[in-house]
């Protein structure tokens, strides 16, 4: 059959299927055929502020010099080769920069492919390190309602079973142990009452399931795809000890909340306490190309190696791909060399006085900020189509979900295009 009367959008929306959609309904789509800084740049010219960072990645901005610079010089090298035996550069020079910004106990990195791969070898490390420690009947896992860790299987079983994306799967996924969101606020006093922070609750669930649980999984401070909720820190500094009490691992996702996004370099410098596996992604290339890793302690590492079978039983085919290593090592050079606080603070305060008139708006429930993340909360569910077709209008990309209308910036927004953000963030609040 030939396809050669179609034009690229025909052809994209007969053939290609995009995230979340349904192909005999696709939604307004734009062909994309430039991208440089904060823009997009449109098949007809159009250009837009992509404020959404291509789904919180691109942090630098799209075709950052330097990144792309040493992804050029990396294939012109060793553009490939498998992990298996065998070790390079890219590798080993990410790795010593990795552990140079992430918590101290974390020692051991396990480079993958994506950041639900990355859930998938951190629940995976938990429930071997448990079966290595003589618990083989530990293999479900305790997590918050409204939390999200990705797409695939067992990532899947953690998401919020009811209000997340995948509570349709619920018959076949693995059964998990739920307990309420954190209740307090990021910006709320802590309340030292067990009954009414939460704790109480996940106590009596980690006790309920203590022989089966082999880790709590959640993702700090920041919600992100449940909801884009920021919660108090108290709550996971007191969870680790609960953890501690019961042999049970704490796992940190920070895929979203890595690399400064919140105003610290990771959402566990909120913390007093580390977990013993953390999950990054995202933001670690810049947005260049997909890469992910998954850090763990060295009681976890070497409880694994000391059980049966010895070894850690995952090998992605693009494990430690090269070219990804190089493009993180620059984009994490790029970060640690730039005064990225001082700009992520000044998105966060624009963003803060910008935003503050949705607040007396009739359908808005609640305005946040936290870093380079802003949020609208409407009381009604927003069209990401209704949106996506004002975006050359506005000269914007946005795309709420659920409630939110959300902006996640690229560090390298200046006011001017801030301002265009928030005015566009504005409008469809109004208006959606």
């Amino acid at each position: 059959m030939s396809h050669d009367g179609l034009s690229q959008l025909e052809f994209d929306q007969q053939h290609l299927w995009h995230p979340y959609t349904n192909v005999a309904k696709p939604g307004p789509t734009f062909v994309v055929k430039e991208s440089e800084g904060v823009h997009i740049t449109l098949d007809d010219g159009t250009r837009l502020i992509d404020a959404m960072s291509s789904w919180w990645c691109m942090m630098h901005g799209h075709r950052n010099p330097s990144i792309t610079q040493a992804i050029h010089d990396q294939l012109d090298t060793l553009p490939h080769v498998m992990f298996g035996g065998l070790t390079h550069d890219p590798a080993i020079d990410l790795g010593r920069k990795l552990l140079a910004i992430t918590p101290d106990s974390l020692t051991r990195i396990f480079y993958c492919d994506s950041g639900s791969v990355s859930v998938e070898v951190a629940m995976k490390m938990a429930v071997q390190y448990q079966h290595a420690l003589g618990h083989p009947g530990r293999s479900e896992f305790a997590t918050v309602r409204s939390g999200y860790h990705g797409d695939t299987w067992k990532a899947m079983s953690v998401c919020d079973p009811d209000t997340g994306m995948h509570h349709l799967f619920q018959g076949a996924l693995s059964v998990q142990h739920f307990v309420s969101r954190p209740p307090i606020r990021l910006q709320e006093d802590w309340i030292d009452d067990p009954t009414r922070n939460g704790l109480d609750e996940l106590r009596r669930v980690l006790d309920a399931g203590r022989d089966k649980i082999a880790a709590f999984i959640l993702e700090p401070v920041v919600q992100g795809t449940g909801g884009m909720y920021f919660y108090h820190p108290e709550y996971l500094n007191q969870a680790r000890a609960l953890c501690d009490e019961r042999g049970i691992l704490l796992i940190f996702d920070e895929i979203a909340t890595g690399f400064g996004r919140t105003g610290h370099m990771f959402a566990t410098g909120f913390c007093e306490v580390e977990p013993d596996i953390i999950c990054l992604g995202k933001g670690l290339t810049g947005g260049h190309i997909s890469f992910a890793c998954t850090i763990t302690n060295d009681r976890v590492a070497n409880g694994i190696g000391g059980g049966e079978p010895g070894i850690f039983m995952h090998g992605p085919t693009y494990m430690a791909n090269p070219l990804a290593c190089a493009a993180a090592k620059a984009s994490l050079d790029l970060l640690t060399a730039q005064y990225w606080q001082s700009r992520i603070a000044a998105i966060a305060a624009q963003m803060e006085a910008e935003l503050a008139p949705a607040r007396s708006l009739p359908n808005v429930a609640d305005v946040r900020v936290l870093g380079a993340i802003g949020v609208i909360e409407m009381k009604h569910r927003v069209s990401a189509d209704e949106a996506h077709a004002l975006a050359p209008e506005m000269g914007v990309f946005l795309r709420p979900f659920g409630h939110n209308i959300y902006t996640m910036p690229p560090f390298i927004t200046t006011p001017d295009q801030l301002s265009q953000i928030t005015a566009g963030m504005l409008r469809l609040a109004r208006e959606l």
